[in-house]
């Protein structure tokens, strides 16, 4: 890898979210985002299947790359799967997706996002580039060695696929853990490129709900030592100082995988959009980059 993941301003570049709703029913959020930009495209269990191939389409067709959220427990069937990528490819030019477990009230018979994989219609339908999740902080109910095992099960699915992968985290307020947790990984044998995740501007209040959803309790523990006062609790997060320590970990170590950012708009897509322009951190380059084809993961 190097340093072309860093924009011209030499801000680790940025990826972003927003739900199928948004949108199809406030596109113009889009206008704050510069096109070319990867913005993911939430599956909450909320929005139906036409919503979403409907948002993923606006998103190409203004020159975004959509990155569908892929959750396994939520297609009822194979055939539902293959029809949502089906879909997604052919009435929306999808090429990128988010492969996840997700929840549902009774899951069906893919129950992890290795079982997407193991299908094989990720490369059978086209798909090019495959995100997939990381846990800095560990996940709720899933023993280390479980995430481990999955892991490394990726890297071997990654072996047998025409796709490029990456790493893409649970956001977190840690930096320090963040860079243990990226050497970790490394000594586990991750060639994966990883995208941080990082909660944009918003309340504080705002953040210990979505992380104690989240279940990212080292994090919240983070906060709430910070937000000790109303005063506090009720001001706002500066996400730099997550960020900023993660790009001087690439300035003093430029082989580190660390990749790029993700940021999740608990405050909402225009108040992200804003900041992510202001300290330089869109990027207007070719993503590749920022993934990992099968014969680099080989080498």
């Amino acid at each position: 890898m190097t340093d072309t993941r860093l924009t011209p301003e030499g801000r680790l570049a940025a990826s972003t979210e927003m739900s199928p709703k948004q949108v199809v029913e406030k596109t113009e959020l889009l206008d704050f985002i510069p096109p070319k930009t990867r913005v993911y495209v939430t599956d909450l269990g909320n929005a139906s299947e036409d919503m979403i191939v409907s948002a993923a389409k606006t998103l190409t067709d203004r020159s975004f790359t959509p990155v569908p959220h892929m959750a396994a427990r939520r297609y009822p069937s194979l055939d539902a799967f293959q029809q949502r990528i089906t879909r997604l490819t052919q009435e929306a030019g999808v090429t990128d997706v988010l492969a996840i477990a997700g929840e549902a009230d009774k899951a069906g018979p893919l129950t992890s996002s290795v079982a997407l994989l193991e299908t094989g219609l990720f490369d059978k339908l086209g798909i090019k580039t495959i995100a997939v999740a990381g846990h800095p902080e560990g996940a709720p109910d899933i023993k280390p060695d479980v995430i481990k095992s999955f892991l490394m099960r990726k890297h071997e699915l990654a072996l047998e696929s025409d796709a490029r992968f990456l790493l893409v985290t649970q956001f977190g307020f840690d930096p320090a853990g963040v860079n243990i947790w990226l050497d970790e990984i490394a000594g586990w044998g991750n060639k994966f490129p990883v995208h941080i995740g990082v909660a944009g501007p918003a309340k504080m209040t705002t953040l210990l709900k979505f992380a104690a959803f989240a279940g990212v309790e080292n994090s919240l523990k983070f906060i709430k030592k910070r937000g000790g006062s109303v005063v506090s609790m009720l001001s706002g997060y500066d996400p730099d100082t997550m960020v900023e320590p993660l790009e001087t970990r690439l300035a003093a170590r430029p082989h580190s995988q660390l990749a790029q950012i993700h940021v999740y708009p608990f405050g909402g897509v225009q108040k992200t959009a804003e900041w992510l322009t202001q300290r330089g951190s869109w990027s207007f380059r070719s993503d590749t980059s920022s993934s990992l084809d099968v014969q680099e993961i080989a080498q």
